[in-house]
């Protein structure tokens, strides 16, 4: 399988991909901000629509308009009550653009649904470099705002009173969050981010309540899984994406079933004499 160079780039794409998605991801969860992961790739569709129109690479596009979006939720969603809110308007607005521009430019149909729905094994030399680059800065910044950020999460009240802008880091993060999104659907595409980002992180928080070895396990499985899609595709010849979906929806769900099956089991009966 590694005989081919398009294999190679794939696995290396999807590895820096994971990387970034998984430590991103663990903050997003205990954050509770899953839905904000959701919809910054689906707004990343309009900016890479946008930018096909205007001559630019997809790629590009699909970055700055995420960047900008986590901005503007990071910085009108200052309230917990309103952060939803402010979310589900970006997400509406940039939606209605990209069917706009697609609508100007239908011939980017086919292009649109790589986007949609991703596919890894087109990723080239040159794109898994310029995913390096922007894994590189995501995590960088992410290492830089790690303290305060999991200190403004955990503890708001007291973080304020501290002196530390909840505000700020909210915003930092969501941009954070903006580069990871924008790289992990080269991999999966906007629609399916969320259980790359979401996924390995919600299953690492159920199997550990400490935070270095969460994040440690978040990528762990996120690299996994991918790999895992990967795999499946090139011996099935079905859909890398679908792959990395089913192996991420299938570990979690490993972890919550013994659970539920607990909860839900019937208590022993008590012995009679």
């Amino acid at each position: 399988m590694l005989d081919y160079a398009f294999m190679r780039d794939a696995f290396l794409a999807a590895t820096v991909v994971a990387v970034v998605a998984g430590a991103t991801g663990f903050f997003l969860v205990l954050r509770g901000q899953t839905f904000a992961g959701h919809a910054l790739a689906h707004v990343g569709f309009t900016g890479a629509t946008g930018a096909v129109l205007v001559g630019v690479a997809p790629l590009w596009g699909l970055v700055a308009v995420t960047v900008g979006a986590g901005l503007g939720m990071g910085l009108l969603g200052e309230r917990w009550t309103q952060r939803d809110v402010a979310i589900g308007m970006v997400l509406a607005m940039a939606l209605g653009l990209g069917m706009l521009f697609l609508h100007f430019y239908t011939s980017f149909a086919s292009e649109a649904t790589s986007l949609l729905f991703g596919n890894v094994l087109a990723v080239s030399a040159g794109t898994v470099w310029v995913l390096a680059a922007l894994g590189a800065a995501a995590l960088a910044a992410l290492a830089v705002i790690s303290r305060p950020l999991l200190f403004a999460s955990l503890q708001p009240e007291l973080a304020e009173a501290r002196g530390v802008s909840t505000r700020l880091y909210a915003s930092l993060f969501l941009v954070v969050v903006a580069v990871a999104a924008a790289a992990t659907a080269q991999i999966v595409g906007v629609l399916l981010v969320f259980a790359l980002m979401v996924g390995p992180a919600a299953t690492a928080q159920r199997l550990t309540r400490r935070i270095g070895a969460g994040v440690l396990l978040s990528v762990a499985l996120a690299v996994i899984e991918s790999w895992a899609g990967i795999t499946l595709a090139y011996y099935t010849d079905w859909p890398t994406s679908f792959g990395i979906v089913a192996a991420s929806g299938m570990v979690f769900l490993a972890t919550v079933l013994p659970s539920t099956n607990h909860r839900h089991g019937r208590a022993p009966r008590e012995r009679t004499s």
